[in-house]
């Protein structure tokens, strides 16, 4: 749908009459711009105005069907069509929402289209009405606010990317660790998820900067945004191969602890084996076993020791037992 329509001339916003008559009108005057905002567009409502703009239909259809590649495309009538990737920080859930931008920019005409919900354009229309010296140099204007707009959300979902890594780095190497390998993939894939929206971004922003595409005045201020890009997809191949390190340190740290459980597990097994043992032995209920019978005689009663020697002998068997697992560190 067109979720705003208007007119500027020399840094104004004016209603926008028909469409026909106002592209006509700016063409005479060689001055100011029409500038049309669509959200989820469907065919039928570019229909209304890929005709006055002289669209091209496979640029039309992308915008329509959307999940496209960021690129810039530049067709025979000197039009240009951009796509950029949008991204949004969820707090709550450290998620990494994505939608889509683009941009037809004409002689005379800048179309935006937004679909889905992360990074509404309404701030940047906003701040550009608020920049009449921004907005006099034309459609350029607002292909460059709406391209520093969203790679400057690419820096800021930067920082809490970095920020989310420190928190899993530092605990994963805390002495009471509460980060799962869950955690630790799920940041992985917001990384992957800004790796693929910023990085497939960089080529066509630098052949805008070195086809000629671009306005020699505007180039410094597109310069600047490229810069910001590649500090960006340079943090976040990094981040990409720490997360990589401190998942397979984590794998390795619960291998050790779960090694460090199945030593003890053995021993204690060890030490419980023996008094299973002996109490085996002495429960085949042979006769010709001296313990049982042996005994001695105080002030003409007997009194029978075996039962009391064997258990003296367990407890010490244990007790060594116990004491050479301990030193060797398996308890």
């Amino acid at each position: 749908m067109i979720v705003d329509q208007a007119v500027y001339r020399d840094g104004k916003r004016l209603q926008c009459g028909d469409l026909s008559d106002e592209l006509d009108q700016l063409h005479k005057e060689k001055a100011g711009f029409l500038w049309i905002g669509l959200k989820d567009p469907t065919l039928e409502e570019f229909d209304l105005v890929k005709d006055e703009l002289d669209l091209h239909p496979l640029a039309v259809e992308d915008a329509v069907t959307g999940d496209q590649r960021p690129k810039v495309e530049r067709y025979p009538n000197g039009n240009l069509f951009v796509v950029m990737k949008t991204l949004s920080y969820v707090e709550e859930t450290s998620d990494v929402e994505t939608g889509e931008v683009m941009l037809f920019i004409g002689e005379r005409f800048a179309v935006t289209v937004r679909r889905g919900e992360p990074a509404p354009l309404a701030p940047v229309r906003a701040a550009l009405e608020h920049a009449p010296e921004l907005l006099a140099h034309g459609p350029v204007a607002v292909l460059y606010s709406v391209m520093d707009a969203v790679v400057d959300n690419y820096m800021r979902i930067d920082d809490e990317l970095a920020d989310d890594l420190d928190r899993i780095e530092r605990d994963v190497f805390s002495a009471d660790r509460t980060t799962n390998v869950q955690e630790i993939y799920s940041l992985k894939r917001e990384v992957l998820e800004t790796r693929r929206a910023a990085l497939p971004l960089v080529e066509p922003l630098m052949r805008m900067l070195k086809a000629g595409l671009l306005p020699k005045e505007a180039l410094p201020f597109f310069r600047d945004i490229n810069d910001h890009l590649l500090r960006v997809v340079d943090h976040i191949e990094t981040y990409d191969r720490l997360l990589t390190d401190v998942l397979n340190a984590h794998l390795a740290q619960v291998s050790v602890q779960q090694n460090g459980d199945m030593r003890k597990i053995s021993a204690w097994v060890a030490v419980a084996a023996f008094p299973t043992m002996v109490a085996g032995i002495y429960g085949m209920n042979f006769s010709g076993m001296p313990e049982l019978t042996a005994s001695f005689d105080i002030g003409g009663s007997e009194y029978y020791y075996g039962y009391f020697v064997v258990l003296a002998f367990i407890v010490v068997g244990c007790v060594f037992i116990y004491r050479a697992f301990k030193k060797s560190g398996w308890l």
